[in-house]
């Protein structure tokens, strides 16, 4: 017997809306669009359509029962309108991330705002825009497209890794230290066991002139992975420049033990405010110097 084909597609359904108050409130039927796709275990993901006929927006999930009783196929709306939009998106986008990789931040620009008024809440063309602002320096545009992005769903996913890292990166040697923060640590919330991830946020919390809360996501990044070789140059790092005791790894890792006491034990009393390389110094002048040297991200 021939197995069935999963569902996948456009697909619409009626949903009930109340408007006005009082004596003029009234129910109304709303037509809306969806695209679906079948999964594995049966459920359907469902994600809907916006004004260009883009699938966009949060993902859920929708049991099989409830799916054919409410959703209705469209698939002349699928082969007319998306499908043709959904190429003339992945074209702007590919060649943004052309330009930019050949240094023409303007032309990126034009060809990712091109896809942004195709869908504003793509997550390749948010990251690939406010990395073309700050491959021109323009960190307030920057910043706004950050804002954005770690409110949009899918930023931290899997397959945008790459483009996550960088932008986290460009935030911190920005300066951007709290913003870059606040873009790590939720992404901890989703992802806890990134060796690379924790490493990051040692980074940002380094050059913020943290060093506690620095050593001890180090030691997180350790213990997810203890070769990690950008993780081990780092802790050296720290070791040569005095801000931690001399320690082995299995010592900072130190499974058996309490995490803060392990931290507080190797931590060294902090020199005097004029003296202390980190936080005297003007974050440019701060760069210069110290953290020069840790070039392995």
């Amino acid at each position: 017997m021939r197995k069935r084909e999963r569902i996948q597609g456009i697909f619409s359904a009626q949903r009930m809306s109340v408007i006005g108050t009082g004596t003029t409130k009234k129910k109304t039927k709303q037509l809306t669009y969806w695209y679906a796709e079948e999964q594995e275990n049966g459920v359907l993901k469902v994600q809907a359509i916006n004004d260009n006929y883009i699938p966009t927006g949060p993902v859920v999930a929708v049991e099989m029962e409830l799916f054919l009783k409410d959703y209705h196929p469209e698939p002349e709306l699928y082969v007319k309108k998306v499908i043709p939009n959904l190429k003339k998106l992945e074209k702007s986008i590919s060649l943004g991330e052309s330009h930019r990789a050949n240094g023409e931040t303007y032309s990126a620009e034009y060809e990712f705002n091109k896809a942004m008024s195709l869908d504003e809440m793509n997550v390749r063309v948010n990251f690939g825009l406010g990395l073309t602002y700050f491959d021109r320096g323009e960190v307030e545009r920057a910043e706004n497209i950050f804002k954005r992005l770690v409110c949009l769903e899918g930023s931290f996913e899997p397959q945008h890794k790459h483009l996550f890292n960088e932008f986290g990166i460009s935030l911190r040697k920005n300066g951007m230290h709290q913003q870059a923060l606040a873009y790590y640590l939720k992404a901890i919330d989703l992802v806890q066991s990134d060796e690379n991830l924790h490493l990051n946020i040692a980074r940002v919390y380094f050059e913020a002139g943290e060093i506690k809360p620095c050593l001890e996501h180090l030691r997180q990044s350790l213990l997810i992975n203890r070769e990690l070789e950008e993780a081990c140059v780092f802790l050296q790092f720290l070791k040569s420049k005095g801000f931690i005791e001399d320690c082995t790894l299995d010592q900072i890792i130190g499974r058996e033990s309490d995490s803060s006491d392990i931290i507080d034990s190797l931590l060294k009393k902090p020199p005097k405010e004029e003296a202390n390389p980190l936080k005297s110094q003007t974050p440019k002048a701060k760069s210069a110097s110290l953290t020069e040297e840790l070039n392995f991200l």
